[in-house]
């Protein structure tokens, strides 16, 4: 008999959780915000941070990343992307300047309506951060590997 009101208990506690808010502890004017912003978004995670609320979430088969302040005014949007979804003159620029690296990170940032682009460079002895400058890239970072 123990056994089964524990077992009881325990289904009860889950079911409750399967039900529970997943915006809870979020900052109520970005979620209503994302959700006029994004009303087709699927498979939406909140994280809660001290200067901002950063949603992670899928639109049209893109993982994306958006950014909310306290007051639930967008403050950016960021998606990795393919070197192949660079606009043509960042492309060439990147082959031209830096042909001896290897990309291992590119994303786009949206902010102002207004994209930025930044890609991460590797080569067998540093690490580079790019910055995209009107046709060309300027170094974000740099540093050496070990």
């Amino acid at each position: 008999m123990k056994k089964g009101i524990l077992i009881f208990a325990l289904m009860l506690t889950g079911f409750s959780y399967s039900f529970a808010n997943p915006t809870d502890g979020i900052n109520k004017k970005a979620v209503a915000s994302f959700n006029k912003d994004f009303s087709d978004a699927r498979n939406i995670q909140w994280q809660q941070r001290d200067n901002y609320v950063m949603a992670t979430f899928s639109l049209n088969n893109e993982i994306m990343f958006a950014y909310y302040n306290a007051n639930g005014e967008l403050l950016g949007v960021l998606r990795n992307i393919l070197s192949d979804k660079l606009p043509i003159s960042q492309l060439v620029s990147l082959k031209k300047d830096y042909s001896g690296y290897w990309i291992s990170n590119l994303f786009e940032a949206n902010m102002n309506d207004e994209s930025t682009y930044y890609v991460t460079l590797e080569n067998a002895d540093e690490e580079l951060v790019l910055k995209s400058s009107g046709n060309g890239w300027g170094v974000y970072s740099k540093k050496g590997k070990e």
